[in-house]
């Protein structure tokens, strides 16, 4: 998503004006979530995705149509009608989605993006809010558009006080939600960044092949290694950074959080077990190690040699990844991915209850 921002931001700055279409309510089996988003630019070309399909076909002939008009709007699609008005597609579901003519000569929208970008290099979680007034006949436009962190509060808002703060906490979650103000507002918060980091203890070929993987599907990578040849930052695209130190000694160098995922990769099977031994003490979210089943069954003993109980080993992903057979770096690369999405995904759904 980093990437997706900061083109639209590079946009504005070459004088590119853009629509962004976003759906902000989905239900039934719709082909993308709240929260998917795209740029549609008056030449045709976008940037993103909201699914695919017919849906994102009219939406992105609409924009463009309609170029400059957007002051705001929400359209509403039926993904399981058979009428003529229809978009011929049954997979069944509703979404809604809003269009917004971004100006690149509106000050505002240029800060937005920078401020957006600017979170990215902060560990804190961060909502885009759109403020929107349907009229007498049903049509909506957008207000309002700007961010909202937990710990700062909202930004840019001309009137934050529309909604009440008390309200926030069981909105601001990992889904996209809605709440009505004052005056007939309605107010969608989208999440935009999450909080956490992806903690990858060696930088092997596995390493080389998942942590762009990972950058591709939001997971913000740290990449740890004792060797200087394999800590170089140009062997990890996409990676938020790379940390050179003692395997024995991490928390010298960050604290491993309750958001966090770690993977551990190293070179052998001694800096395997001493990552891990840090590693179970903290309230890491998912812990993966790779391995043999030989490998696992010393390394059991050896934890509890060290006071490790069940417990705390039904904690580790091993071998780390889904069972697809996986056999190169590439494809034992996947297998961890995967294993993460369905990890981070029952994270959130516990959150949200």
């Amino acid at each position: 998503m980093r990437e997706f921002y900061q083109a639209m931001r590079d946009a504005l700055k070459d004088g590119k004006s853009f629509v962004l279409v976003s759906v902000v309510a989905s239900s039934g089996s719709a082909p993308q979530g709240s929260g998917a988003s795209m740029a549609v630019f008056k030449d045709g070309k976008i940037l993103g995705t909201i699914g695919g399909g017919l849906v994102e076909h009219e939406c992105i002939q609409a924009a463009v149509q309609n170029f400059e008009k957007w002051n705001g709007q929400v359209r509403d699609f039926s993904l399981t009608s058979v009428t003529p008005a229809d978009v011929g597609m049954v997979c069944g579901g509703q979404i809604k989605v809003c269009f917004l003519y971004v100006d690149c000569e509106d000050e505002h929208f240029s800060r937005l993006f920078e401020d957006i970008l600017s979170f990215y290099d902060r560990d804190q979680n961060v909502w885009l809010a759109e403020a929107l007034m349907e009229d007498e006949a049903g049509r909506c436009k957008v207000l309002d558009m700007g961010l909202y962190t937990r710990e700062e509060g909202p930004m840019d808002f001309q009137h934050p006080n529309d909604f009440p703060k008390e309200c926030l906490d069981g909105l601001l979650k990992s889904h996209s939600a809605s709440m009505t103000g004052s005056f007939g507002k309605i107010w969608y918060f989208q999440p935009l960044i999450r909080t956490g980091f992806t903690y990858v203890f060696g930088g092997g070929h596995v390493s080389q092949a998942l942590v762009p993987l990972l950058a591709g599907l939001d997971f913000k990578t740290v990449v740890y290694e004792d060797r200087e040849q394999f800590c170089r930052k140009e062997l990890f695209p996409g990676c938020f950074g790379t940390v050179l130190g003692d395997f024995c000694h991490i928390d010298r160098h960050f604290k491993i959080n309750a958001q966090d995922f770690v993977v551990i990769m190293t070179r052998g099977h001694a800096s395997d077990f001493d990552v891990l031994c840090q590693v179970l003490k903290t309230e890491a979210a998912y812990i993966g190690v790779i391995g043999s089943r030989h490998k696992i069954a010393v390394t059991k003993e050896r934890l509890a040699g060290e006071g490790f109980d069940s417990g705390d080993m039904s904690r580790i992903h091993w071998p780390i990844g889904l069972s697809i057979q996986a056999k190169t770096p590439a494809e034992i690369a996947v297998s961890i991915a995967a294993q993460m999405i369905l990890c981070r995904a029952r994270l959130r759904e516990k959150e949200d209850q």
